[in-house]
């Protein structure tokens, strides 16, 4: 798991100290139109965009939000991730 933020590297440094993952910064418009996300022109950032990434690069599922609603939920992921695991090992 890793994020970004279009803020600068001070500002995503002070939010990365609380977080378990890598918090990139510096999000660009251009980075958000190679996620196919939505960039906020009013307020210029990013708006939440959520990719279920294999290692191989495949996007499995993605969530792309306007606001908070709509956001993946981690344990709803973690429990989609264990049943395509169990269905894998059945096969």
């Amino acid at each position: 798991m890793f994020a970004g933020s279009v803020d600068a590297l001070a500002d995503s440094t002070k939010v990365a100290e609380d977080l378990s993952f890598p918090l990139a910064h510096g999000i660009t418009r251009a980075d958000a139109a190679a996620l196919g996300a939505w960039w906020d022109e009013q307020r210029g950032f990013i708006q939440p965009t959520e990719l279920l990434v294999t290692q191989s690069g495949k996007v499995m599922f993605s969530t792309y939000s306007n606001s908070p609603v709509g956001r993946m939920d981690p344990s709803e992921v973690l429990t989609l991730i264990q049943y395509l695991n169990a269905q894998r090992a059945k096969r």
